[in-house]
């Protein structure tokens, strides 16, 4: 092969290998919608901050995706609505990728005085709850329920939100007595709120879970998303914000 061959062909190599290397560098840093509940709104940007999500009540997530919005993929805050998106052939079978646990929230001066679940029945209070459709607040129900509280403490509840976010907002603002949300939340406002323990025996099983969507464009860099979330090092960040192991360690 003479010089100037040579020469051409080590350039088209190169030439190629840059396209290669530039499709590569394209596909790693492809950007899918995530569908998150909002109790993962600080943890899953720490986990991937590439992507683009969208935050809220898992039910008006999941609603959404059945009327047809542009999601990759949706992570909810219980296992039923994936569940029943997958039924649908909405999207992928769901996996369990964390838990977690309610805990009441008063404001840091507690005017009401509320040292545990019981005092929520006192007369008075105003007590902000999510609304039944959204996990949080369907666990809300099961806790009550559980406790024998569901009566004496519903009629207390001045507000029903659309999601945990909000239901912790209120607390924080001391525009309500107490509200119930998850652990997880309770930790970002420390300052602003106190935690009343819910009984280890009244807690419902609270376990999350995420899938592909169906209609996503992009079903590769969405299956990519949920490995990196239950990848060792996803779990690892999950731990750190306090959320709990996908799987309950046994005794």
């Amino acid at each position: 092969m003479s010089r100037g061959r040579a020469i051409s062909a080590v350039a088209a190599l190169t030439i190629a290998l840059s396209l290669v290397a530039g499709q590569a560098s394209a596909r790693s840093s492809a950007q899918i919608t995530v569908y998150a509940a909002a109790s993962l709104t600080d943890v899953f940007p720490k986990i991937d901050p590439a992507q683009k999500y969208q935050f809220g009540g898992s039910n008006t997530l999941a609603a959404q995706i059945t009327q047809g919005a542009p999601a990759d993929v949706f992570a909810s805050a219980n296992t039923t609505l994936p569940q029943q998106l997958f039924s649908k052939g909405l999207c992928s079978k769901p996996v369990v990728f964390t838990r977690n646990t309610l805990v009441v929230v008063v404001p840091k001066a507690n005017p009401a005085g509320i040292r545990s679940v019981y005092n929520l029945a006192k007369p008075g209070v105003k007590l902000v709850v999510a609304g039944p459709g959204v996990p949080v607040g369907s666990y809300t129900l099961q806790i009550l329920k559980n406790m024998n509280l569901s009566g004496s403490v519903l009629r207390n509840v001045v507000s029903r939100e659309t999601d945990v976010r909000e239901v912790l907002a209120k607390v924080a603002l001391g525009e309500a007595d107490a509200g119930f949300v998850y652990s997880t939340d309770a930790k970002t406002v420390a300052g602003k709120v106190t935690v009343v323990k819910v009984p280890a025996w009244a807690q419902p099983k609270v376990q999350y879970g995420i899938c592909v969507v169906t209609k996503s464009g992009d079903k590769t860099d969405a299956q990519m998303f949920v490995k990196k979330v239950v990848s060792k090092r996803g779990q690892a960040r999950m731990l750190q914000y306090g959320f709990l192991p996908r799987v309950k360690k046994k005794r």
